[in-house]
């Protein structure tokens, strides 16, 4: 998590950055093999250098990155969860519970998908 303080100081409300560490932890532990990175000035998580997932903090909520592939596949449980989307993110307010199941099976979903990718974004 050392990787991720630098931005996390970025985040002047409290609460919002405490729930963004809570995040970006609850990745790391649950995927430990993957790499923690600032890339764009935004946190995200790698796997043989390809990109998995990022994350972005703003006023009203905080954006979560899966690639365009990733919104697709799951863009039906990201409505169900009652998150706002678009082609590439999906939006989760501060006040909202995150589903970590959701984020659990993007990744997975990620993962497996490019795990022959040798470049960083999907071509």
């Amino acid at each position: 998590m050392e990787t991720f303080e630098k931005y996390l100081s970025t985040i002047k409300n409290e609460e919002h950055r405490s729930r963004m560490r809570e995040v970006l932890e609850w990745i790391n532990n649950r995927f430990p093999d993957m790499q923690p990175k600032i890339a764009w000035n935004q946190p995200m998580f790698t796997d043989h250098g390809t990109f998995i997932i990022g994350f972005s903090a703003s006023k009203q909520h905080f954006s979560v990155a899966p690639e365009q592939k990733g919104i697709e596949m799951f863009s039906s449980e990201i409505k169900k969860s009652g998150y706002s989307y678009s082609s590439n993110i999906f939006r989760i307010r501060w006040d909202e519970p995150v589903n970590y199941s959701l984020l659990e099976q993007i990744i997975r979903y990620n993962r497996t998908d490019k795990a022959d990718c040798s470049s960083f974004w999907r071509k």
